[in-house]
């Protein structure tokens, strides 16, 4: 099981010298990726009354391909993945250019892990349609897949139309890894029909089981093996080690085949601090050994 980090968006976003630090930190004791969530857009609750989403217009993100430029010149071994980039709000062709191109600058080591959102707010400021984000991340993935992988692509959709058009310089991973985060069941088919792994939204237990076995049906209605998709779990630190390394093995033990260690929400302030809690789980876990 590979084990990585969550990249603390909502307490350090605003400080760019965390960027490197925790980029480059995070690869000397042994994690094999940086997660990163992402918004684009935060609504603003004096406008919006009724609004009672977890993030707000005061809540910071890095955008995280931009952000993963940066990490790609001042890191050798870590992979960077998006955990998870809200895909039908984003134009599916520049999506595939963005990412082909960190893909080239990290020399293949980028995940694309995407998801629906749940942000109407910022689908409509982005100009995208809310109602209907399910059925188009479908077809964005198809073409994603496509111009990852054809010089020339041709594609008449319900959603998009390419004619003629590619993407130069194609990655180096042909296709790039797709992930997607799920956390219903018409997600988690969409899972087992598509997808390379998935984000559980929960830990092990009855939740997950009945997850998994929905992605697993629909992996073998779709002829596809179920074990070839991988899965990742989180755990979150709250200040002890021994509790994150019960919840690692607790992931282990039903298959993940990924993992992140997510320090944000714990009161840790600086980025020093998350370093601190992150070199007691790669201690602790034998990450740097």
């Amino acid at each position: 099981m590979r084990i990585g980090v969550v990249f603390p968006q909502t307490e350090l976003g605003g400080d760019p010298g965390a960027v490197r630090a925790m980029g480059q930190r995070v690869e000397e004791l042994g994690f094999t990726h940086l997660l990163a969530y992402d918004h684009v857009l935060g609504a603003d609750p004096a406008v919006h009354r009724d609004w009672a989403g977890p993030y707000d217009v005061d809540t910071t993100f890095h955008e995280p391909l931009v952000m993963f430029g940066y990490l790609a010149a001042v890191t050798t071994t870590l992979e960077l993945v998006t955990g998870v980039i809200i895909l039908p709000q984003r134009q599916t062709a520049l999506v595939a250019k963005q990412a082909a191109e960190v893909d080239l600058l990290t020399g293949g080591r980028f995940r694309l892990g995407v998801g629906l959102g749940w942000n109407a707010v910022e689908y409509e400021a982005l100009g995208e349609n809310f109602g209907d984000r399910g059925r188009r991340s479908e077809e964005q993935i198809e073409l994603l897949r496509r111009l990852w992988t054809e010089r020339s692509v041709t594609f008449e959709g319900r959603h998009h139309r390419v004619v003629g058009a590619g993407v130069a310089p194609l990655p180096v991973q042909r296709p790039i890894p797709l992930w997607i985060g799920a956390a219903s069941p018409r997600a988690y088919a969409r899972v087992g029909r598509l997808a390379d792994g998935w984000f559980p939204m929960f830990g092990p237990g009855p939740r997950l089981d009945e997850a998994r076995a929905v992605v697993d049906e629909a992996a073998r209605d779709a002829g596809r093996d179920p074990a070839s998709i991988g899965m990742e779990g989180r755990v979150s630190w709250q200040g002890d080690s021994d509790a994150v390394l019960a919840a690692i093995e607790a992931w282990r033990q039903i298959g993940a085949t990924h993992l992140t260690v997510n320090t944000m929400g714990a009161g840790l302030t600086t980025v020093d601090k998350h370093l601190e809690a992150l070199e007691a789980v790669a201690d602790a876990a034998g990450l740097s050994a």
